[in-house]
């Protein structure tokens, strides 16, 4: 696979003219520094070794090479748009930014170039509406559905009661971390129990007065929206006061291996949110044995098979198919940005899909619509076994609330397009 790195201070003298063009241009707006490199470098690992893979393995999609340009955003906002700029204009089909607030500064560009932006679990979670977004899609699941998924469990953990309850939110002081408080106040109110909010800011190594307040308050559960060392942090303060790991639930961006091994044995039992079970997919050894021993893996092979190794391939195998499947709808395999928009839209992911692609179960079955670019906002809760060092699941995939989740995506939904002059429909 033809890749190029890119470094945000010398973007423009690496798009010289003469570079060998392939036809299917992804961008990855990746971080291998900084804070939250622990989670970006096992993400983009997974991104470009699948379509690495599709190029070994298949030449591509229908027929076409894949060319991953990465370009570094160390998770700087900043950064990240200028990162878009400076590959925009070699073809890019799709953008993924794996970060919500550079999400929100790409959608009014994304939509003004006719680009899509697919945010995975992460983003604005309101684009789900997609007669507003209309190039935004954020299947299979958003913010809001996690904070539901979690109460839903927990729910379930209660014999359907939470009356009474108390649960504190430790969430990182962003855009990021300011997502589910709305929902989370909404189903409080609904089902009765107390939430307390905690802010953390960035990159949230010092945490102990938040810590403190939960010893001296004990909730019931702690539910936490947190990334990169701010999730280690928690997870070793909540040891530290003697906080039943149990009853501690991080979301689906504070669930992966590092999040929880600098703790050793005293991370047992701690649960999070996650989007795709953590098994030995076949798809993972055609990954080692035609990329990895090719010598042509993203990284050095050691994150193969990681929880956030495998959201980053299943990123690009959601990508692939919905490029494969403008392929399909236009007739022609050289697509643009537009006919993605169009595939993504279309797309249905079918367990027998999935099954195929040596990716049996890796997440729910969903299909987009104009209406829907949310897919169906399920989850699963996790656990992490620390003798064994692995993540096991406690749960199938649990459904979100839509009575709660759907008129707070087209309150928010309506409040942009009337303060962005859009008129909602289908494109």
């Amino acid at each position: 696979m033809k890749m190029k790195t890119l470094a945000v201070m010398a973007l423009a003298g690496s798009m010289t003219a003469g570079t060998a063009m392939a036809d299917l241009v992804i961008p990855d707006l990746s971080y291998r520094t900084g804070p939250y490199a622990a989670g970006g470098v096992p993400f983009s690992d997974g991104y470009q070794d699948y379509f690495a893979l599709l190029n070994a393995r298949d030449g591509g999609i229908g027929g076409e090479p894949v060319r991953v340009i990465e370009c570094e955003t160390a998770y700087n906002t900043e950064r990240g748009v200028e990162c878009y700029e400076a590959t925009k204009g070699e073809g890019a089909l799709i953008y993924q930014p794996l970060s919500t607030g550079i999400t929100y500064q790409l959608i009014p560009r994304t939509t003004a170039d006719n680009i899509p932006l697919h945010t995975m679990g992460y983003g604005r979670t309101s684009a789900a509406n997609g007669e507003v977004f209309n190039w935004v899609f954020n299947y299979p699941a958003n913010y809001w559905d996690a904070a539901s998924v979690a109460v839903n469990y927990l729910l379930d953990e209660n014999g359907g009661s939470l009356d009474g309850k108390t649960i504190a939110l430790v969430y990182h002081n962003s855009a990021y971390g300011k997502e589910p408080i709305r929902t989370l106040e909404d189903l409080s109110a609904l089902h009765g129990f107390t939430l307390t909010q905690l802010a953390v800011d960035h990159p949230g190594q010092e945490q102990k007065s938040q810590w403190l307040q939960i010893r001296r308050e004990r909730p019931d559960y702690v539910l936490m929206w947190g990334w990169g060392v701010m999730n280690q942090v928690a997870v070793q303060e909540a040891a530290n006061i003697g906080f039943p790991m149990e009853n501690f639930i991080g979301n689906w961006w504070a669930g992966a291996e590092h999040d929880v091994t600098p703790a050793g044995m005293a991370a047992n039992g701690y649960k999070s949110l996650n989007m795709n079970p953590i098994t030995d997919y076949p798809v993972l050894s055609e990954i080692q044995s035609l990329v990895h021993e090719a010598g042509n893996a993203a990284g050095d092979g050691s994150n193969l098979g990681s929880v956030l190794y495998v959201r980053g391939m299943y990123a690009a195998m959601l990508a692939a198919e919905a490029i494969a499947n403008a392929q399909d709808i236009h007739g022609v395999a050289d697509v643009t940005p537009a006919m993605v928009r169009d595939g993504m839209e279309a797309l249905e992911i079918t367990n027998a899909r999935m099954t195929e692609l040596g990716m049996e179960g890796i997440g729910p079955e969903f299909a987009v619509t104009c209406q829907n670019h949310g897919g169906t906002g399920q989850g699963l809760v996790q656990q992490w076994n620390a003798s064994a060092g692995v993540w096991e699941p406690l749960t199938g995939f649990i459904s979100p609330d839509a009575s709660v989740i759907a008129p707070l995506i087209a309150e928010d939904s309506a409040a942009f397009a009337a303060e962005s002059g859009i008129t909602p429909g289908c494109l």
